[in-house]
């Protein structure tokens, strides 16, 4: 099956309306039976929200077409955006990619220093890997979470499960269950709530090629820890997608947004509009979100703080800047997509 004729079967899902059910999992005792309920539902080719240690993904098993068409329809993702596989540890990178040269030293070797975690490698895949899930591309993204919910499904089900981020396309990434059941409520049947991510933004995505790394999307392992095992570039952005989360327009409230500079006038809009800012900020928007001035701090909020906004009614959304060092490389990446256009 193509991806364009997987995401065509399954368009017609999306009149279905199902009832989600939303199951606990915060400790050991509930985690193994939800991820038993879970990895059964993927294993017969079903879908369902699980958490990572960066957001919450709408998990199906990696190597079913069929079943990651589903995901596809039931987020409305285009069939040109591809999908992030987890695996549970570093033996997966020979199974599902054909990594030579320089690659074959380096990827483990990154494996080694930041899985499990919120890192995401681009590797030359190999056919076991469905069309749909690469949308057509030669390459896959490997990743190997840390979250124990999403670490048991993955063990349970025995395979790689494709992930993506749980909410419809383009929308602002959840970071809660609750986040989940407001985007996909009534489209999936499961959610596993295994509290807040620990992150709150991303992973970051590089590809590993000719001996150096090409930093596709920012995230919490920083360009600055990445540059002690290979030379980075940062990709150029509007140079396509090769990767999930490349799109200019990104992780966007339903409420336009942009920057404004903090030292500037208010906006005329001011009192109809909503602000988030990191560290402190006068009056005169109408709501503001205010997040630490740290990036580390700042990144597990960002997006909450941002659906807030969103949520509160208001004609526009303004954004201070944060400086692009470590994780607020990631957090401006984020804002920059969310405010295109």
């Amino acid at each position: 099956m193509s991806f364009q004729q997987g995401v065509q079967t399954k368009s017609v899902e999306r009149a279905e309306v199902l009832k989600t059910r939303l199951r606990p999992a915060h400790d050991l005792a509930e985690i193994r039976p939800a991820a038993e309920e879970a990895a059964d539902l993927l294993r017969q080719g079903g879908v369902a929200g699980l958490p990572t240690e960066t957001v919450y993904g709408l998990a199906c098993d990696a190597l079913q077409a069929e079943a990651a068409a589903k995901v596809f329809a039931a987020k409305e993702r285009p069939a040109f955006d591809p999908l992030i596989v987890h695996v549970a540890d570093a033996s997966w990178i020979g199974v599902l990619s054909s990594v030579s040269g320089a690659a074959a030293v380096l990827a483990p070797r990154l494996a080694a220093a930041f899985w499990p975690g919120p890192f995401t490698m681009v590797l030359p895949a190999k056919d076991l890997v469905p069309d749909l899930v690469r949308s057509g591309l030669p390459t896959v993204a490997l990743r190997c979470s840390a979250h124990p919910v999403m670490a048991a499904v993955v063990e349970e089900l025995g395979r790689p499960v494709a992930a993506p981020s749980a909410n419809r396309f383009g929308r602002i990434s959840p970071v809660t269950a609750q986040d989940v059941l407001e985007e996909l409520g009534g489209r999936i049947p499961l959610v596993l709530d295994g509290g807040p991510c620990r992150h709150g933004l991303e992973s970051t995505i590089v590809a590993v090629e000719n001996g150096r790394l090409i930093l596709l999307r920012p995230g919490p392992v920083t360009a600055e820890e990445l540059a002690k095992f290979a030379p980075v570039v940062r990709a150029a952005r509007g140079g396509g997608v090769s990767a999930p989360g490349m799109l200019e327009s990104h992780y966007a409230p339903r409420t336009p947004l942009c920057f404004w500079p903090a030292e500037a006038a208010l906006p005329s809009d001011a009192a109809t509009s909503g602000l988030l800012a990191f560290g402190a900020v006068g009056p005169g928007f109408a709501v503001v979100e205010v997040l630490p001035s740290d990036p580390v701090e700042a990144a597990p909020l960002f997006f909450a703080a941002l659906r807030r906004l969103d949520a509160s009614g208001l004609t526009r959304l303004y954004a201070c800047a944060i400086p692009e060092s470590g994780l607020g490389m990631a957090i401006m990446d984020r804002l920059r997509r969310a405010a295109h256009g």
